[in-house]
């Protein structure tokens, strides 16, 4: 048999001749569109710390605030002359006008992003800080403070969806970390105000420090911060008349989150409300003691909430929420039943532990669903926070605050029946980065 002649290279068309670049993806990793901004331009999604840095921020801004002029409201009681029933009705316009501003912060959502209506929002937040700072009159005052209220709401929500979107986009779990970062916003505003008041008692110079600083924080969350994402053709829009006509009914689903977020705000702002009193009143613990229980709730709850993102991707959220709660109402119960000061700060700590992850997992449930979805859920755990003390303030005056503290253990037991019944995000496989 003759040779067989090798055979000649074939010529290569003009996609052949296009030079190769080999991609370095990370296993695991899931690319994504990058998303488009203003103009329909696209826009580089920054690194996962940077943008949950930035994120958290927006968190740290929101309870840095919000502690900033509750720590003052003393003064501004005493500067406006006003009654414990006119402080009260302060404080409720503020709650009022976060849960009244559910249908501006579903249009705002669909027109300008979750990003723009952060800067937009935390902008207004520091213009109410300023105004609460001059204010003549009580009339003037209860405006400032509803108009707090409603940009509060529309931050609120604005960041969940930041921190859902931040979740979704790197598949890592952080919404728990980043709510931790709400409380510490609340303790740097305790510290600042604290310093301030020793050097002067005017509010104008601390909040004019705390607006400046609240600036810098915006300043420095903003080139961070994830754009909005590219519109979808497939959207609401293109999916025919039924749906659009459907979009301002819940879903069956979405009332349950709704549900799921009430309960668990009534357990978390109950006990911020009632647990000195009910440790003065019914345990007769020392007055030197009583303040522990509130500290006791608030410590574990920012610990649990530090490590609740590692919680949630190895467990997954239902697991973590449904544990939880179950293990915030057992805990509540049985110290309740047990009585003592011991037995009662144990339980209160179960409570701090267990309800420290349900409210972040709602959220991400929640966005998962649309920013009709989030707005929704948001509004109603803002009346949970807002309803929740006065309800238990309602069954101790009717029984006892033993039985309206069994109130708030039955709440929690609520957050876990319902829980069952939410599709919870999916666990993932990539660990939680600290």
């Amino acid at each position: 048999m003759g040779q067989r002649l090798p055979r000649p290279p074939r010529d290569p068309g003009p996609a052949r001749l296009r030079p190769r670049r080999r991609l370095h993806v990370r296993p695991g990793a899931r690319r994504a569109p990058p998303p488009a901004g203003p103009g329909g331009r696209v826009m580089p999604a920054p690194s996962f710390p940077r943008a949950k840095w930035s994120i958290a921020a927006l968190f740290c801004f929101l309870g840095f605030q919000y502690g900033t002029w509750i720590a003052r409201l003393p003064a501004l009681k005493t500067r406006l002359d006003l009654g414990a029933g006119e402080v009260g009705l302060l404080l409720m316009a503020c709650g009022a006008g976060a849960a009244a501003s559910f249908p501006l912060v579903a249009v705002l959502m669909r027109r300008l992003g979750s990003r723009l209506l952060s800067l937009v929002s935390a902008a207004a937040l520091v213009a109410v800080l300023a105004a609460l700072s001059v204010v003549p009159d009580y009339p003037l005052a209860l405006l400032a403070v509803c108009a707090d209220g409603v940009a509060v709401g529309c931050l609120n929500v604005a960041m969940n969806a930041q921190g859902a979107a931040l979740e979704k986009t790197y598949d890592r779990t952080a919404m728990s970390q980043l709510h931790a970062t709400f409380s510490a916003g609340l303790l740097a505003a305790a510290l600042l105000a604290s310093g301030v008041t020793a050097l002067t008692a005017s509010v104008a110079v601390h909040f004019a420090v705390a607006g400046a600083l609240l600036l810098l924080l915006l300043g420095g969350a903003r080139p961070g911060l994830l754009p909005a994402p590219r519109p979808q053709p497939d959207s609401a829009a293109a999916a025919g008349p039924k749906r659009r006509a459907r979009r301002g009914l819940p879903s069956g689903t979405t009332l349950l989150m709704g549900c799921a977020m009430v309960f668990g705000t009534v357990t978390e702002g109950a006990m911020n409300d009632w647990s000195t009193l009910y440790m003065k009143d019914v345990v007769k613990a020392p007055a030197s003691v009583a303040p522990l229980g509130i500290a006791v709730v608030s410590v574990m709850m920012l610990l649990a909430r530090v490590c609740a993102d590692r919680w949630r991707t190895r467990w997954g959220d239902g697991r973590v929420v449904r544990t939880g709660s179950a293990v915030a109402a057992a805990g509540l119960a049985l110290a309740l039943l047990a009585g003592g000061v011991v037995p009662t700060l144990l339980g209160f700590a179960c409570v701090g532990l267990g309800a420290a992850a349900v409210t972040p997992c709602v959220y991400v449930a929640a966005a998962g669903r649309g920013s009709d979805a989030l707005a929704l859920v948001a509004a109603m755990g803002t009346t949970g926070l807002l309803g929740g003390p006065a309800l238990i303030g309602f069954v101790a005056s009717a029984a006892n605050l033993t039985l309206g503290m069994a109130t708030v253990a039955a709440c929690a037991l609520v957050v876990t029946a319902t829980a069952f019944w939410i599709p919870w995000r999916s666990r993932t496989t990539a660990l939680a980065e600290t």
